[in-house]
């Protein structure tokens, strides 16, 4: 079977995979493009997509009898493949979750830290050469510790926050989900999203993109306390940038900590100019150990269809 993985990835998964199929490694870092989309289905069985790679429902229209018959997306979020189109189409689609987990946690704890205690601006202070030095009322930011913590979203990904909110910085955690979420420490349930914004000192999204676009808007934005952050590791299309640049910008929030963009990867110069968002170029998950975890769920998946079992990640 041909395989097409369409990103460079660390070389054990592509050895790996070389065991078990014809590859073709696309060498290029950035999404297909149309054409590129088109000769994925066209010319091989199985393609490992990963995020930007835009297999929309008009594409697979385009491609009427593909050959292609699984997209083994290489990431946990799929909001790029429209798996119903894919279904349609007789494509199979799996995902990676779990390998990315812990990871993304704990880019979530690194913007929390980062944006309460206004550490990116405290960097580019130092680094202009205009710190003057120590004084008692110099950049103060929030305490983290024992405060109130909100979860957007109670997957995986958000209990992996609750937690280390809980456990390690003794936080009060509450959330809103689509339905109840059991943990074996305490949180509660908020009724509405306003309701939870309302109440938490720092606000986490964590819900995967697609129906999800815009849940955070200036609604949302306004109900947030003036001394409370937002953080998103979630997608970018999630929160309502023009929004949250407004909010930041008349001091509606204290704070923002982002890892994904609403137009990725064009981050817009007014967020670039604000002194109070903390903006990483999407690191959820940018380590090699995990890197290869994920590269080697997504081939796992690929070999578990080539093989005609069941795939362990369907989505």
């Amino acid at each position: 079977m041909r395989l097409l993985i369409t990103r460079p990835l660390p070389d054990v998964i592509i050895t790996a995979a070389k065991d078990k199929f014809d590859v073709e490694v696309r060498e290029n870092t950035t999404p297909l493009d149309a054409g590129e989309l088109r000769r994925a289905l066209r010319d091989f069985d199985v393609v490992l997509p990963t995020l930007g790679d835009q297999f929309s429902a008009q594409i697979f229209e385009e491609v009427p009898n593909p050959r292609a018959k699984m997209l083994a997306n290489f990431g946990v979020g799929f909001n790029h493949i429209d798996v119903a189109a894919a279904k349609a189409a007789g494509i199979a689609v799996s995902n990676t979750p779990g390998a990315v987990t812990d990871a993304t946690a704990d880019i979530a704890m690194t913007l929390m830290l980062m944006s309460a205690r206004r550490a990116a601006e405290g960097e580019r202070l130092v680094r202009s050469g205009a710190w003057e030095g120590w004084h008692p009322t110099q950049m103060l930011g929030l305490h983290l510790s024992g405060k109130h913590v909100g979860i957007l979203g109670m997957g995986r990904i958000g209990e992996a926050i609750a937690r280390r909110c809980h456990f390690g910085f003794g936080m009060t955690v509450s959330f809103y989900n689509r339905s109840q979420k059991e943990m074996d420490f305490p949180a509660k349930k908020c009724e509405s999203l306003i309701a939870l914004a309302q109440q938490v000192d720092v606000l986490v999204v964590a819900v995967p993109g697609g129906e999800t676009q815009h849940l955070v808007n200036a609604d949302v934005l306004s109900a947030m306390q003036p001394h409370s952050h937002l953080i998103n590791i979630a997608r970018g299309e999630v929160v309502e940038e023009a929004a949250l640049i407004a909010a930041l910008e008349q001091k509606q929030i204290a704070g923002a900590g982002l890892d994904v963009y609403e137009f990725e990867p064009v981050v817009p110069d007014a967020l670039k100019r604000l002194d109070n968002v903390t903006l990483l170029p999407h690191l959820g998950t940018a380590t090699l150990e995990v890197r290869e975890s994920m590269g080697m769920m997504a081939l796992e998946n690929a070999i578990a269809f080539a093989e005609g079992r069941p795939l362990p990640n369907p989505v």
